[in-house]
């Protein structure tokens, strides 16, 4: 028998939507008490920009279990797209304490505590986030920005210089690098960072300020 739920995974991944969404409907004719392909149905209608229907199949999954932490996650996603992160930020908080332990969900939660202005509070979900996957680049990113916020200066810097490392066309990455450096009193470096960052990025307003600042 066809399992018309991978497949309906497999076409996601190859950015095949009509057929991914035919694979899910026929998942759920076969099981309709299978939570599973509701999310997944629920996690395609989000990559479509169909929210309200994509919260219907997330609702559908939590109504057959209650536990299923990717719907909370999928939800969280939802509201955080959304911009209402409060929202958010309990639905991933939720989907950690049903026991899903990825990267993306304590990015997602980290990122949402951001914008909620609690810092603090974000710092350790974005370390967990790296932790789990150190090739995340925005991750490590947001993560030195934090600690940055948090006055924990040398390790931002090095979290800024694996950023760059990883990503040489990281243009916010050589301009906080460059911040880094400012505060170590480090007039050369900061300027060569700024330059690197103008280089990348030649409309990029802050370095441009940082960089005159630095030569004055």
């Amino acid at each position: 028998m066809t399992d018309h739920n991978q497949l309906g995974i497999q076409y996601m991944q190859e950015g095949k939507y009509e057929e991914a969404a035919k694979a899910f409907t026929e998942a759920i004719e076969q099981n309709p008490e299978d939570g599973i392909t509701y999310v997944n149905f629920g996690n395609l209608l989000g990559a479509v920009g169909d929210s309200d229907r994509a919260m219907k199949f997330f609702e559908r999954a939590l109504e057959i279990d209650d536990t299923m932490a990717t719907a909370y996650y999928g939800i969280g996603t939802i509201y955080f797209n959304a911009e209402q992160f409060e929202k958010a930020q309990k639905q991933f908080e939720t989907a950690i304490q049903k026991g899903l332990n990825t990267s993306d969900v304590y990015f997602m939660l980290g990122l949402s505590l951001l914008y909620t202005e609690q810092d603090r509070l974000a710092l350790p979900y974005l370390q967990r986030a790296v932790e789990l996957n150190g090739e995340d680049v925005e991750a490590r990113f947001q993560y030195g920005l934090c600690l940055a916020q948090q006055g924990v200066i040398e390790e931002a810097k090095a979290q800024f210089e694996k950023v760059v490392e990883q990503d040489p066309e990281h243009a916010d990455g050589y301009y906080n690098l460059g911040i880094a450096y400012v505060y170590e009193e480090n007039r050369e470096k900061a300027l060569e960072m700024m330059d690197k960052a103008l280089a990348i990025q030649p409309d990029h307003a802050m370095a441009f300020e940082a960089k005159q600042l630095i030569n004055q």
